[in-house]
């Protein structure tokens, strides 16, 4: 059965660092909409021109684009044996769809990271980026540390004051509590405690999919 897994968590709960982590280890693709539509666009895809037009235009990538995109990235053949995808979908309309893509695939398992408010604050506005290349670091990376893609210096990210960061939190908190609760009722979706050392936080979230495995052979069953 192939392994497809969606993570869903605030801003700083640690979901990339996870992501890419478990993609590494299990040798499936980590699909982050941001890398995608990024893609999509310099390879000048049909999809990719439509969003390239839209952003030049300083609007917001569509559902019905965002949607496109996601689905050419999961027909690739890297992706038949299971993908972690990370940042999408972000609204149930896009769960929807997202479900139409995978009427015919094994079952979604998703995994939601649960932190603190308080935690994420405190994470975020010490968060750091990468001068060269404008890579996030992972949550934990100490400023003037290398930067794991390109080896620039780790600064200071300037824009993550409290009031910023209070209000991300706020909107990822209006957007996600609806998505949350259209996968809670399902036997593969799983939540986990992000406020945990990362090495237990991979290791509950390993035991998370394997349990949500079983749920997930429970309904093809």
């Amino acid at each position: 059965m192939a392994l497809n897994l969606l993570m869903l968590g605030p801003p700083g709960a640690g979901k990339g660092t996870q992501a890419e982590r478990f993609a590494k280890e299990r040798r499936i693709p980590k699909i982050s909409t941001g890398d995608i539509l990024r893609e999509a666009v310099a390879t000048k895809t049909e999809v990719g021109q439509r969003a390239k037009a839209i952003m030049d235009r300083g609007e917001l990538v569509s559902d019905e684009v965002m949607i496109g995109i996601v689905r050419e990235r999961l027909e690739r053949p890297d992706a038949v044996s299971g993908f972690v995808l990370d940042g999408f979908p972000r609204t149930v309309a896009q769960a929807a769809a997202l479900d139409r893509i995978m009427a015919e695939r094994d079952p979604l398992i998703v995994v939601d990271i649960v932190v603190p408010e308080d935690e994420l604050v405190r994470r975020l506005g010490t968060r750091s980026i990468c001068r060269l290349c404008g890579t996030g670091a992972s949550v934990g990376s100490t400023v003037g540390a290398a930067c794991g893609k390109c080896g620039g210096r780790l600064v200071q990210r300037t824009d993550d004051n409290q009031a910023v960061v209070l209000e991300r939190l706020k909107v990822y908190h209006r957007q996600s509590e609806p998505l949350v609760e259209y996968y809670r009722v399902r036997p593969t979706f799983r939540s986990i405690d992000g406020a945990q050392p990362p090495d237990r936080v991979a290791a509950d979230l390993a035991a998370a999919i394997a349990a949500a495995g079983n749920g997930a052979a429970g309904v093809q069953g």
